[in-house]
């Protein structure tokens, strides 16, 4: 009986505990409230900010930075930017420096910083880059320091292509000094264009093709003349197509004695358009290899109909080939109007072959389809076939249909 009547009054705790409601914690509803008011301040904040009203910004991410909560960080980045805005240099300075202090594994930190290098270079600080470890940062400061104090920074770029930086960093600074007007930068920078280890006189090189100008061009030309290295003279050839020389470029690809600098001196020529230069050079060049890069050059170059007369008269068939290969390539209803010809016109199969595959490039069925009924050779009838059956085409599934019914 006493077992049953604890049976029973346990049963009667047990429940009795589970009807009761549970006590709330008041501790729990305040930090909730707080965390509330934390956002609601910030949205403000934000809101603030997308209006460009710096001062509402900057009351309110100044109270959200007075929570010390889940978005204290950011709020002292915006108070900084939204001072910054204000010409409140020294207060968003100060604001930075809590950042820092205060949060450093905040995701605000570089952010921070950047936001520092801004305001003190605006302020006409300049800021030494060896002083900043960032590179994005570093290359801020370059910039920065040759806008505000040239004379000054010069020496330090100098500095900084002779020290252990990154290629980003050293790249940077020959930019910058390619921009310059100082007569110093220019001396540092044709130095380096000069004798400059490998791959920053290559750089160089190319900014002084980007600058141009006469002077630019003389001393590129004064560089490929004492240059041993074939890489620095393509290096130059690229340079003067870059800044457009045509004719320091068709001396080279018709004087040039080594043949691999000839044939990039014509590819340069061909990026550069030069159509008329192409055609001279092709009647008066004798190298075969060489001819085939002008061909080459003609097609990167557009000259489509230089392309379909060396194709129609070439009589060397290893350049007439590769004529209708690039006619093939170039693309276009034109050249396909030049390939027909081609093909009715010389029965050897090489050159009928080299037709087919160009028509094949443009993805022109109806043409091969036209060439299929009429070809009376078995294995050429049967290159068209092939051809036809892996393309995606009306006309050549109709055809294939067809070819299947004979």
């Amino acid at each position: 009986m006493k077992t049953t009547i604890a049976i029973i009054a346990s049963i009667w705790l047990v429940s009795g505990a589970f009807a009761a409601p549970l006590p709330t914690s008041d501790a729990s509803e305040k930090q909730e409230a707080k965390v509330e008011k934390e956002q609601d301040a910030y949205d403000e904040g934000t809101d603030a900010l997308d209006d460009h009203d710096w001062r509402r910004a900057a009351k309110y991410f100044e109270k959200v930075a007075e929570m010390r909560m889940g978005h204290a960080d950011a709020a002292l980045y915006w108070l900084a930017y939204a001072d910054a805005k204000m010409g409140q240099r020294a207060e968003a300075l100060n604001t930075l420096i809590e950042l820092q202090k205060n949060y450093p594994q905040s995701k605000w930190q570089k952010d921070g910083k950047q936001l520092e290098l801004e305001i003190r270079q605006n302020s006409g600080q300049p800021v030494e880059p060896k002083y900043v470890e960032d590179e994005e940062l570093k290359l801020m400061a370059i910039n920065g320091l040759m806008q505000s104090d040239p004379e000054r920074a010069v020496p330090i770029l100098e500095h900084l292509l002779q020290t252990s930086q990154s290629t980003k960093i050293k790249d940077r600074a020959l930019f910058v000094l390619s921009q310059s007007s100082s007569p110093k930068a220019y001396e540092v920078l044709a130095g380096v264009a000069k004798s400059g280890r490998a791959d920053l006189q290559s750089r160089a090189i190319r900014y002084l093709g980007i600058s141009g100008g006469e002077r630019n061009r003389q001393l590129l030309a004064d560089i490929y003349n004492s240059a041993a290295d074939v890489a620095i003279k393509k290096s130059v050839l690229k340079a003067y197509m870059i800044s457009g020389d045509r004719g320091r470029v068709l001396s080279l690809a018709k004087g040039e004695t080594n043949p691999e600098l000839r044939s990039e001196a014509v590819t340069q020529l061909g990026v550069m358009g030069a159509r008329s230069e192409l055609s001279e050079l092709y009647s008066t060049e004798s190298a075969v290899e060489v001819r085939k890069k002008i061909i080459q050059a003609m097609f990167i170059g557009g000259s489509a109909d230089k392309l379909a007369e060396i194709a129609r008269t070439e009589p060397v068939l290893e350049l007439k080939l590769t004529a209708i290969r690039n006619l093939g390539l170039l693309g276009g209803s034109r050249s396909s109007a030049e390939l027909l010809p081609l093909y009715k016109n010389d029965s050897r199969k090489e050159v009928r072959e080299a037709v087919i595959h160009a028509l094949f490039i443009q993805n022109n069925a109806k043409t091969l389809v036209d060439l299929a009924r009429t070809e009376k050779d078995p294995e050429l009838k049967k290159e068209i076939v092939h051809r036809l059956s892996i393309m995606h085409s009306k006309d050549a599934t109709d055809y294939l249909m067809e070819y299947l019914r004979e």
